[in-house]
C-alpha cells in the first residue's frame, strides 16, 4: 500500500465540493469531488485507502441510495454523512448502514476535518490488515500438505516427538518438515507462527491442490 489516501467527496452543491476539497488537500490528503452519485460510481476506483463525504439528499440518485449500493457491493469505504437540517432522521438510517460519522450543514471546518481524518486512519488499518492476510495466504499456499499437517501441530503447541508418534514418523523427519515449512513462511518462532496463521479467515482456501 503505497497510495496517499484519497477522499472522495459527493455533493449536488458545488460550492461545498470545492470548499471541501480545499481541506482535505489542506490536510496532505488526495480528493475527487463529484456533484452526482452516478458521476462517482462512474469514476470511482478502489485501489486504495481512503473515505467518502457523502451528501444525503441530491437529485437522481440519493446520498442513501448510493450508500446502500456500496455496502450491497461490499465496498467497505468509510463514510461520513453530511446532512441539512431536516434530513436527520435519513442520516440516522445513514447510521443504521455503517456510516461512521453524520455532520449537520453548515458544519465547522474543524469538525469535518477530525472526521476525516478519523476515518481514513481506521480504513489505512483495515487495508494493511487485508495486505497482510494476503500475504499470509500466499505464504501457506507454498506449503505442501505434510508442510502443512507439521505446521497445524506446531501451532497447537505439540512437541517434536508427539508430533512424530502422531504422524508415525521419525524425530528426524519431523524436524526437516518443520525446519522448511518454518523457512517457507519466513518465521523462527512458535509466537510468529501464530500470529502469521491467525490472519487467514478462509484456512481452507489455502491448502494446496498438489501433493
Amino acid at each position: 500500500m503505497n497510495s496517499k489516501p484519497t477522499v472522495f467527496i459527493v455533493d449536488d452543491d458545488p460550492a461545498i465540493n470545492q470548499t471541501i476539497k480545499e481541506l482535505v488537500e489542506l490536510i496532505g490528503l488526495n480528493a475527487s469531488a463529484y456533484t452526482s452519485a452516478h458521476a462517482f460510481l462512474q469514476d470511482f476506483d478502489r485501489s486504495g485507502p481512503g473515505c467518502l463525504v457523502l451528501d444525503i439528499r441530491m437529485p437522481g440518485m440519493s446520498g442513501l441510495e448510493l450508500q446502500r449500493q456500496l455496502v450491497t457491493s461490499e465496498t467497505n469505504l468509510p463514510i461520513i454523512v453530511v446532512t441539512g437540517h431536516g434530513d436527520v432522521p435519513m442520516a440516522v438510517d445513514a447510521m443504521k448502514m455503517g456510516a461512521l460519522d453524520f455532520l449537520e450543514k453548515p458544519f465547522r471546518t474543524q469538525e469535518l476535518c477530525e472526521s476525516i481524518q478519523k476515518a481514513v486512519h481506521s480504513d489505512v488499518e483495515q487495508w494493511r490488515l487485508r495486505e497482510y492476510q494476503a500475504r499470509a495466504e500466499r505464504k501457506l499456499q507454498c506449503l505442501t500438505p505434510a508442510e502443512r499437517e507439521v505446521m497445524e501441530k506446531v501451532a497447537a503447541g505439540k512437541t517434536n516427538k508427539v508430533i512424530a508418534q502422531e504422524l508415525g514418523l521419525s524425530i528426524r523427519a519431523v524436524e526437516d518438515r518443520r525446519a522448511r515449512m518454518m523457512k517457507k513462511l519466513a518465521v523462527k518462532s512458535r509466537a510468529e507462527l501464530l500470529e502469521l496463521t491467525r490472519y487467514c479467515e478462509t484456512p481452507e482456501a489455502c491448502v494446496p491442490a498438489w501433493d
